[in-house]
């Protein structure tokens, strides 16, 4: 048996030239007490921090694989939430950059993410079309709400309700009782996608922004607050109130109410529309934490922003209204016209919400985030198309408002996608060419060390000496294009007008004469041989010294769009559009292999030096190891998100870099492990049963038809390995029983005591019980994995988990997980369980301790609330000072009666 032909491992060793990716949102962050300085942004896979006054990156959040989607900042700052592709959701803590919470429960990307006013709930929708709501305190999903039909866009909690408002691609706003948990009302007021929404005026109107230049303002009225307040009529005056609204004219065909049959906790009436300047539809729609300032941007680089005016402000518009009327009204009076001097002059939403200005960006907008700061002044942070981070502030209160654009982070990245990449021959330097620039990078740093401008790039190289560079771009220097020729150049010294120095220059020499285009050449290594790919589908190879033709190479049925000589000028390798790589032998131009390479197109080859090893890229996103001699698939490189444009191997084969339309510049390191590929297949098996079984359906509870899942979460491989730890613990509970009572009819039968051997699992737990390695095992489950793993676990282990259960329980160990576990098997195997009359003391027996002891537990907490309201109160009565949040609230409810009080005094006056 011959030996097994080892290969040495690459990994990915860095992400660089990305300043943001255009799926995830940009949000300011809280880092060292300091707000607006900091702001969030999806990078791929990663979050980056950047500080916008250095200009630079502060801190990355390491993700997996999945590229992330949503951003949304715990209402502490302490911590991040992270919505991926995958649906998944992580918690990060921004202190320590680590992510230790994860939710998996959508199946599609998440969309939306927001948190409640105290930062315990966190809503989450996705395109999934299902909204769910997580306790983050727990770390478990709450429950599932289900109800629209195209992806969710939006979702909000109400500050002082259970409330919860969503909006999707569906065009439908659905509001959510969250103590029901189910839908008390849909608006259907619109007729295209609702792409946002927002809550202003202290939650008394809703502002929803769709794919038209309208802005719908919908008022809010809470039917309990009505009745509370028992309000009669007002009289109307001669001057309208604040609170008076215009009556809106009707969509066509929509409704000037959305009032039902069904309504019983409120009530929504559109109160108007405000027209954007832009024509096309909202690609973003929020509000500063203050609730003041409202902006919106479409597919444009434009930003507008209004301002929403507080009811003193409206009034006092509204008198200066009223003085003009009259005045106008009394002018014309004198002129002998019979004017009536009862002037009414009504309030407009456009009284109410007051454009302030516009911000132009300098380039098409893909989010935003604002925030105000205590000085009064308002700063935006924009995520731009253009792979760019732009920064503006403005005074909202200046009679003329101008924004100032205050940073811009912009050195390390291309604006468009990289079209070639090249080493330098001592490894240390890396060029990457896109449409407007050059970059030349530190290998070492990944710090850009020169930007130089140029046309748009198709291909380059380092001159030897590592001192120039050579561009080939669109309308440039060309080698072989679409003229049907292939042009020699040579390298010469040329004095510079402007100075005594030279300086190197290149000048043609000769020309090949194709009948096609061409796509792409190569030169053998040692300069004998020239590659030719055509549009025909083929390659042919010509002699360099006499440019005579050698050998024709034909057999993809696309054009080769990439191709590489082996160091030796053996082999010669063509990647095509068509999906494959043929390895050719340069002597007689036979093909040795065809490979069916990528998923997609081909798009860049190159070989390893000194070696018949070469990698692929492709559109796929997926970067390809393979070996020319064996016809062996070697590995595979993943990490870009999108589709991958060409690559680099460094001279000594220890590096690779890539780029992709993701942004992203990627460098993979060749390591020191031997890859085995029989491992290799092993580990992509395992990995594709993984995928394989995540996929499979949901198990069906009883009362649910399949396809409906109203838990929260979802299955993973993780939940099933949970499942299967669970399992394995009961079995062993049970082998170790038997084993316990076979010893004691041992010891019995001997008249002795006979030592029982003790199992090592058990042992490596501290020497435990069977039972305590059970409950060990179930501390272990993550909480937010725990009902998904129980749904997983069959049935015939339940039973034993029950009495176990039992058993802890009367300990009074771990209540609360042992109550969640208990309560959640008995809602999902209720009728098993009932009908087994096995099991009938069991639940009788768990009934009476379960009561006991969580009476005891809510009574422990009970006390230790008391003392620290006591321990308040003594605090509060030596500082005379309130604590905590509730100081402003009381205030702020008192001020509201107070004014309710006076405004009914005025009424009846």
């Amino acid at each position: 048996m011959g030996l097994t032909k080892q290969y040495l491992r690459y990994v990915a060793s860095a992400v660089f030239g990305l300043i943001g990716s255009q799926k995830g949102n940009i949000v300011f962050v809280t880092l060292r007490g300091e707000k607006g300085r900091y702001v969030a942004v999806p990078a791929c896979e990663h979050v980056f921090i950047w500080d916008l006054r250095k200009g630079e990156k502060i801190l990355i959040l390491q993700g997996l694989k999945q590229e992330v989607t949503c951003l949304c900042p715990s209402p502490d700052g302490l911590h991040l939430a992270v919505g991926y592709e995958d649906g998944s959701i992580r918690i990060f803590s921004l202190l320590s950059g680590e992510g230790n919470v994860t939710f998996n429960g959508h199946k599609a990307a998440i969309t939306s993410l927001k948190y409640d006013q105290l930062g315990g709930r966190l809503a989450s929708g996705s395109k999934d079309t299902d909204t769910i709501v997580w306790d983050v305190i727990n770390e478990s999903g709450l429950y599932r709400l289900k109800g629209h039909k195209d992806a969710v866009t939006q979702a909000l909690f109400l500050r002082e309700k259970n409330l919860l408002v969503t909006s999707g691609k569906d065009t439908l706003v659905k509001w959510w009782d969250l103590d029901t948990q189910h839908c008390f009302k849909t608006m259907v007021g619109h007729r295209t996608e609702v792409w946002g929404l927002v809550l202003v005026s202290e939650e008394k109107r809703l502002i929803t922004g769709s794919s038209d230049s309208e802005l719908r303002a919908w008022d809010i009225t809470y039917l309990q607050e009505m009745e509370d307040s028992e309000e009669p009529e007002p009289k109307k005056s001669r001057g309208s109130s604040p609170g008076t609204q215009d009556t809106p004219e009707p969509e066509d065909g929509a409704p000037e109410t959305d009032e039902t049959a069904e309504d019983r906790i409120l009530r929504c009436r559109k109160a108007g529309s405000i027209m954007r300047e832009g024509r096309d539809r909202v690609v973003n729609l929020a509000v500063d934490r203050t609730g003041r300032i409202l902006a919106c941007h479409g597919t444009d680089s434009v930003l507008e922003v209004f301002c929403i005016l507080s009811k003193a402000e409206v009034q006092k518009k509204m008198d200066k209204k009223m003085k003009k009327a009259r005045k106008k009204a009394k002018l014309n009076s004198s002129k002998g016209e019979e004017e009536d001097l009862d002037v009414n002059v009504k309030t407009t939403l456009q009284d109410e919400i007051q454009r302030v200005t516009n911000i132009k960006t300098s380039a098409k907008i893909k989010s935003f985030d604002l925030i105000h700061l205590p000085q009064g002044e308002l700063k935006a942070v924009f995520l731009l198309q253009n792979n760019l981070v732009e920064s503006y502030s403005l005074s909202p209160s200046a009679p003329a408002p101008q924004p100032v654009r205050t940073s811009r982070i912009t050195l390390g990245a291309h604006r468009s996608d990289v079209r070639t990449l090249s080493f330098s021959s001592d490894n240390i330097a890396i060029l990457s060419a896109a449409a407007d620039s050059v970059k030349i990078w530190n290998r070492a740093t990944l710090q850009c060390i020169r930007t130089m401008t140029c046309e748009y790039a198709l291909c380059s190289f380092f001159v030897p000496g590592d001192r120039q560079v050579v561009i080939g771009t669109k309308r440039g220097f060309v080698t072989g294009g679409a003229d049907k020729a292939v042009k020699f150049w040579d390298f010469e010294l040329v004095k510079d007008e402007n100075s005594t120095q030279k300086r190197l220059s290149v000048k043609q020499t000769r020309t090949l004469q194709l009948d096609e285009d061409v796509l792409c050449v190569s030169f053998s290594p040692n300069q004998k041989l020239l590659a030719v790919s055509l549009l025909d589908c083929t390659v042919k190879i010509f002699y360099v010294d006499t440019l005579k033709f050698f050998l024709s190479l034909y057999g993809h049925k696309l054009p080769v769009i990439c191709m590489d000589i082996s160091h030796d000028g053996a082999l010669i390798a063509t990647g095509s559009a068509d999906r494959n790589v043929k390895i050719w032998g340069l002597d007689f131009g036979d093909c040795h292999k065809s490979l069916f390479a990528h998923d997609d197109s081909v798009m860049y080859l190159r070989f390893v030096p000194k070696s018949h090893l070469f990698f692929t890229a492709g559109k796929d996103r997926k970067i390809k190891q393979w070996d020319a001699d064996k016809f062996e698939h070697i590995q595979t490189l993943e990490g870009h998100h999108q589709e991958i444009w060409c690559l680099a191997v460094s001279p000594s084969g220890d590096y690779v870099v890539s780029s992709s339309h993701d942004k992203s510049l990627r460098l993979w390191e060749r390591t020191r492990e031997p890859l085995i590929l029989e491992e290799e297949r092993e580990m992509q098996r395992e990995a594709e049963y993984e995928e394989s079984v995540a996929r499979e359906d949901q198990p069906v509870v009883p009362g649910e038809t399949q396809g409906d899942n109203y838990f929260t979460g979802k299955k993973t491989i993780e939940t099933v390995k949970a499942a299967e730890r669970i399992m394995e613990a009961v079995e062993l509970y049970r082998e170790e029983t038997a084993k316990m009572k076979e010893h004691k009819a041992i010891c019995k039968a001997a008249g002795k005591e006979v030592p029982l051997p003790i199992n090592p699992i058990l042992m490596a737990y501290g020497n435990i019980s069977p039972s305590a390695y059970v409950l060990e095992i179930f501390k272990g489950i993550k909480s937010s994995e725990l009902e998904e793993s129980l749904l997983v676990l069959p049935f015939s282990y339940v039973p034993d988990v029950l009495k176990l259960f039992n058993e802890f329980i009367q300990l009074g160990s771990d209540i609360e997980l042992l109550c969640r576990c208990l309560f959640f098997l008995l809602r999902i195997h209720f009728g098993q369980i009932t009908s087994n009359q096995m099991l009938v003391p069991v639940i009788e027996k768990l009934k009476e301790t379960t009561i006991s002891k969580v009476s005891q537990v809510r009574d422990v907490i009970g006390f230790n609330m008391a003392g620290l309201e006591y321990l308040k109160r003594e605090c509060e009565a030596k500082s005379e000072v309130m604590f905590f949040a509730d100081a402003t609230s009381h205030l702020e409810e008192k001020k509201r009666k107070r004014k309710k009080r006076e405004k009914l005094i005025l009424t009846y006056t």
